[in-house]
């Protein structure tokens, strides 16, 4: 007997939120996933530097994939709290609005995007060598990045549709293409860094363009295209909304450009080498902190649209168990499992196995506070409190990582580098506890 689908109307007890929120987990993890096999093949077919380039200008290119995010998230919980209040024509109408915001921004940013790539890899500090394939890399990305765009926005939206399987669905789909095209492109074809961007890029189409289709025609789902009218007001507030996880998404870029200066400082091209592993492992971890807030943010501003506090409070504590269950988990395999994880990407290079394994068992202890943070924020998202959710993120991701990243060094030299996180969300966790408490009254929960 199958189980009745779960809607945004229902109760949800620990095991319901686990359930609704499932899909998107597992789609950002597999997201992760396929970013993962990018990096794998570069580093093992193509070699360390040109794995140290692509991930010395991946923070640049990142930083335009960070408006998809906050339209989804923004104007997701706009359209939630929309359906909440039972107005299901106004909540399409916003919808397609949104959808149009994300194909013009998106173009915008790519034509500047490829203007300012070569600057920026100088800027960045490429060397002679790596300034090439920084250069190769991010022109072909750039190309991908609306259907990029629009499958990140799509991810949060087909959630609040009460579709997350078939987001899930899509995102395999494309991850496979991606693994598919690096295998062909980068293993058997050798084409190096050009091969490897247009792996991804394909994969971002197919991520991009099948939501669109799905959504430009009749559906099961609570949400489709329909005509709109442009509301300035609407689209303002769902990117003040959304505005932490874009801050999120330009600060963690700011972030790890600053990493990436810092090491050649310290280390050189081996430390950004090494860095570029961090990135791809942690992110797999951290998806899953991500992919629950994606799949719980919709449930929390439907509640809320609704006016059912005492729904959101029993969320609310039961996302916090849950959380921290999570934080456990993955701190234990992520130091357990460091040597086997960046064994796959440098495993042809002891000196630098050595470097990065010591450096990721540092860095990841990051994992024991990420996941309170990550939902603190999204949860002040949820409730359209986009100030608070932003104030969280900013000081989280940027203001406080900054002044570790400088400072640190300075006292305990590279390892301070790897420490910097881990001391940027110790100090965000007191920021997410004080709102948490002194917004309880205001929201009921």
């Amino acid at each position: 007997m199958t189980k009745a689908r779960l809607s945004l109307s229902d109760h949800f007890n620990a095991g319901r939120l686990l359930r609704f929120s499932f899909p998107s987990i597992v789609m950002m993890v597999f997201t992760s996933i396929y970013g993962v096999v990018d990096g794998f093949f570069v580093s093992n077919y193509v070699g360390e530097t040109p794995f140290a380039a692509i991930n010395l200008i991946m923070p640049f290119l990142m930083i335009f994939s960070g408006i998809g995010f906050m339209i989804g998230t923004g104007g997701s919980a706009l359209v939630s709290k929309t359906l909440g209040e039972g107005d299901r024509k106004r909540a399409n109408e916003l919808f397609s609005l949104m959808i149009a915001a994300t194909v013009v921004s998106g173009a915008a940013v790519t034509v500047l995007g490829e203007i300012f790539l070569p600057d920026v890899a100088i800027l960045l500090q490429a060397n002679e060598e790596m300034l090439p394939y920084c250069v190769r890399y991010g022109r072909i990305i750039l190309l991908g990045l609306i259907p990029f765009m629009l499958q990140n926005t799509f991810q949060a939206f087909f959630v609040t549709a009460e579709k997350p399987k078939l987001g899930l669905y899509v995102t395999v789909l494309a991850g496979v293409t991606n693994m598919v095209a690096d295998a062909l492109f980068v293993g058997l074809f050798r084409w190096g860094v050009i091969g490897a961007a247009l792996a991804t890029v394909l994969s971002q189409v197919v991520g991009g363009v099948i939501p669109f289709l799905y959504f430009a025609f009749p559906n099961s789902g609570l949400l489709r295209f329909t005509r709109m009218h442009f509301d300035g007001k609407a689209l303002f507030k769902a990117c003040t909304n959304g505005s932490s996880e874009l801050m999120s998404n330009i600060s963690m870029s700011l972030v790890n450009m600053l990493y990436n200066i810092q090491l050649m400082k310290y280390l050189g091209e081996a430390g950004v080498a090494a860095f570029g592993v961090i990135m791809y492992v942690t992110f797999v971890f951290i998806s899953i902190f991500l992919g629950y807030t994606i799949g719980t943010a919709p449930i929390i501003g439907f509640h809320y649209g609704a006016g059912n506090r005492e729904e959101l409070h029993g969320i609310l504590r039961n996302s916090l168990w849950i959380m921290a269950a999570g934080i456990l988990l993955m701190t234990g395999l992520s130091e357990s499992l460091s040597t086997v994880m960046c064994g796959m990407f440098v495993g042809y290079n002891e000196e630098l196995l050595i470097l990065t394994t010591h450096a990721f068992r540092l860095y990841c202890l990051h994992f024991l506070l990420a996941g309170f943070n990550i939902f603190a924020s999204s949860f002040f998202t949820a409730l359209n409190n986009g100030l608070v959710s932003a104030v969280i993120s900013f000081l989280r991701t940027l203001v406080f990582q900054v002044a570790a990243i400088l400072l640190l060094p300075l006292i305990i030299g590279a390892d301070g580098i790897w420490l910097a996180v881990d001391a940027a969300e110790f100090f965000a966790f007191t920021v997410s506890v004080f709102f948490l408490v002194k917004m309880r009254k205001r929201y009921g929960y």
